[in-house]
């Protein structure tokens, strides 16, 4: 199932990386709950949400897919979930329990939170300039409760200061 057993926990998750012949390596482990990964413009490095760490952590990429220099990016005050990068370098990450999506910039500098009335699973800059936050948004009630018939997600959109780079 989605959820670990009650009084159990989620054990530390790996990334593993897939080549186009179909070859299944992993390339990092001992990640504390990967949720959103991006990648940067020049293909140079990944960065990933580590929701259970607090922390969005970066690896250089190289020419064969392996990650080398796994480093803190930025300590965080929240659990980040989805993630995007924008064009100022800065990244914007979704936050369920504190309902909110937070702006930082490496080292974890806080340049703009926009708090809702719902946990926020994931964001993204889109939009024909890149430059419109959406935010995936919806009612936590808890593992336990993922799966039910409550309909609360919502999609929000507001205007960013930078647009969105890299990928996804």
């Amino acid at each position: 199932g989605p959820a670990p057993a009650p009084g159990e926990h989620f054990g530390p998750g790996t990334i593993v990386l897939i080549t186009p012949d179909d070859a299944v390596r992993q390339a990092a482990e001992n990640i504390a709950f990967a949720n959103g990964m991006a990648v940067t413009l020049d293909n140079k490095t990944l960065i990933v949400a580590e929701s259970h760490a607090n922390r969005l952590t970066a690896f250089d990429i190289a020419a064969d897919g392996s990650l080398a220099n796994r480093r803190v990016w930025a300590d965080l005050d929240g659990y980040p979930d989805g993630i995007c990068l924008d064009a100022e370098g800065a990244i914007w990450y979704a936050d369920v329990p504190n309902k909110h999506c937070v702006r930082v910039r490496e080292g974890g500098e806080v340049l703009q939170t926009i708090t809702v009335d719902r946990g926020c699973f994931a964001c993204m800059l889109g939009g024909s300039d890149r430059k419109t936050l959406f935010i995936l948004a919806a009612e936590w009630r808890g593992f336990e409760h993922m799966i039910g018939d409550a309909r609360t997600g919502q999609v929000l959109s507001i205007e960013a200061p930078a647009p969105g780079v890299g990928w996804p």
